[in-house]
């Protein structure tokens, strides 16, 4: 219905889908398109079209593409969706109208755009209350189009939590379950799709199927990291836990990567006394410990100060430990005692103590920062991927030894995490081996730019490092992964192809391709 992706070979579809593909090309392609407003314009619906103001749904974070929409639905009710999503089913595919449902628009590559289509705003969407559920098994119900930084602060005022985040809050629960959503808790708790009891989701049929692990089970896994491809999420179920009340917050650096991932491995394992553990790579940098002093406390401020980091690739550790007041001083004697079985150079380790919403919510702290120097609405050409272990020091040496010169474009991110977290009936694609790497190149660009901080050059060296592992055969999957050939896609998914399309086939049915038209344009659902 929205995405341009192939189903099973239904020939009554495809025949109907080309006739009015081709009958629509047969006069102007403008002259297919003005009825439509019109027709959205007679739905009976609670909330509103706005067929004006609708240049901010052509944006997102990513800041490289923009699709200007005919249309954005700002829904009341599920029930707004679900006519929306089901009118524009009816259409029919030659209509070429595509939905794209927008959450905090933190998409990268136009995903949560619809070029001459309709945006629904799912912010805009009422009817469902926030309701905590304690208990043995505590949970959450929420809105598909509700941050998860409101939950925290709801979710807290019960004692509780979500067990799994991201580390930037302020997007939307639909949003981060359509891809994974994954943080430094993943180790622990999995990816945020492990850690959901129930969803509801707007087929491409414009249906309203609630779904979980024993009701309508298929959907619910197809959804789950689905890239948006089969449904809209409108409502979810998520697990919480007792929340802690404060963070022990640790840093320390390495110089040797081998050593510091076997010790990032060491701290995922079953052992380990922390929540939270993440790493990011510098090179290139200077003053590196004089701009965490800010934030954290020195162990040892002499050795500290006498640091060099100039010129140098090196790998940071974070940790993070929660706890309440009551326990500190259990706290801080697990936290000696697991510090000493690493391998850190010890001038570098440097901890801080946070509430634990700070902790969580620390990189809008940096946004706000960004803002006011107008660096936040840039390009952002990030790339993510999952590195499986056994190849994790070719990527590195290669990498971060010739492909990369300097980290100034943005943080770059790398930690291990545990596969038997993640539930392989879902549609996310990961790496085969029981421990695989996220590294993330968090990049921003500099405007106008046509230095190594430009666009273009980021561009380049993203497409060198995804080059070098093809050539390589390292088995890299991509996070938030963008493809725009079918040969692509297939590649991606590997044996898990046929699966992703018979699923499609049944809750997206008339995303049928013609003849050369490029497959996943648009994700159904939102970021």
């Amino acid at each position: 219905m929205l995405v341009s992706f192939p189903g099973q070979n239904n020939m009554l579809v495809l025949r109907s889908f080309m006739i009015l593909f081709f009958s629509c090309i047969t006069i102007k392609i403008n002259l297919c398109f003005p009825s439509i407003p019109s027709s959205l314009k007679t739905l009976s619906i609670d909330g509103h079209f706005d067929f004006e103001q609708v240049e901010h749904a052509a944006k997102d974070f990513g800041n490289r593409y923009s699709y200007l929409p005919l249309a954005v639905l700002y829904p009341k009710s599920v029930s707004d969706v679900a006519t929306t999503v089901n009118h524009v089913w009816q259409i029919g595919g030659g209509s070429e109208l595509k939905v794209a449902a927008r959450g905090h628009g933190h998409s990268l590559q136009g995903q949560a755009q619809a070029h001459r289509g309709v945006v629904i705003n799912m912010e805009s969407l009422q009817g469902l209350k926030m309701q905590v559920h304690t208990g043995n098994f505590p949970y959450v119900d929420v809105s598909g189009g509700e941050l998860w930084i409101n939950i925290l602060r709801q979710s807290l005022k019960h004692g509780l939590a979500p067990k799994s985040w991201t580390d930037y809050l302020h997007l939307t629960v639909g949003g981060t379950l359509s891809n994974a959503g994954i943080s430094g808790q993943a180790f622990r708790h999995g990816p945020q799709i492990s850690n959901v009891y129930q969803l509801e989701v707007v087929t491409g049929k414009g249906e309203v199927v609630n779904c979980s692990e024993k009701q309508n089970s298929d959907l619910f896994y197809s959804v789950l990291g689905g890239l948006g491809q089969f449904g809209i999420i409108t409502r979810a179920r998520i697990s919480l836990e007792p929340a802690p009340e404060m963070v022990k917050w640790i840093r320390m650096v390495y110089t040797d990567f081998a050593t510091f991932t076997r010790d990032q491995e060491k701290l995922i394992s079953g052992q380990s006394t922390f929540d939270y553990v993440e790493g990011f790579v510098i090179i290139n940098r200077t003053g590196l410990l004089n701009n965490w002093r800010s934030s954290f406390n020195p162990q040892d401020p002499l050795q500290a100060s006498q640091f060099k980091s100039d010129g140098r690739t090196l790998f940071c550790l974070e940790l993070a430990k929660y706890f309440n007041h009551e326990d500190m001083v259990l706290v801080n004697q697990e936290i000696k005692t697991s510090l000493s079985q690493l391998n850190h150079i010890p001038s570098t380790l440097f901890i801080s103590e946070v509430p634990y919403m700070e902790f969580l919510d620390r990189v809008h702290i940096s946004e706000i920062k960004l803002r006011s120097r107008g660096l936040w609405e840039v390009p952002h050409p990030w790339l993510n991927l999952f590195i499986p272990k056994s190849k994790i020091h070719s990527f590195a040496q290669e990498v971060f030894g010739n492909i990369l010169t300097d980290t100034s474009s943005g943080p770059i991110l790398i930690y291990p995490v545990n596969k038997s977290k993640w539930d392989n009936r879902t549609s996310v694609v990961i790496p085969e081996e029981d421990v695989f790497y996220l590294v993330a190149f968090l990049s921003s660009a500099v405007p106008s730019s046509t230095g190594n901080d430009g666009l273009e050059q980021i561009l380049i060296r993203n497409k060198s490092i995804l080059d070098y592992c093809e050539i390589a055969g390292l088995g890299v999957k991509q996070y938030l992964p963008h493809f725009s050939t079918q040969g692509e896609w297939k590649s991606h998914f590997g044996p898990h192809w046929e699966a992703f399309i018979r699923r499609k086939s049944t809750y997206d049915p008339s995303a049928i391709l013609a003849p050369g038209q490029r497959i996943f344009q648009k994700p159904i659902a939102y970021s």
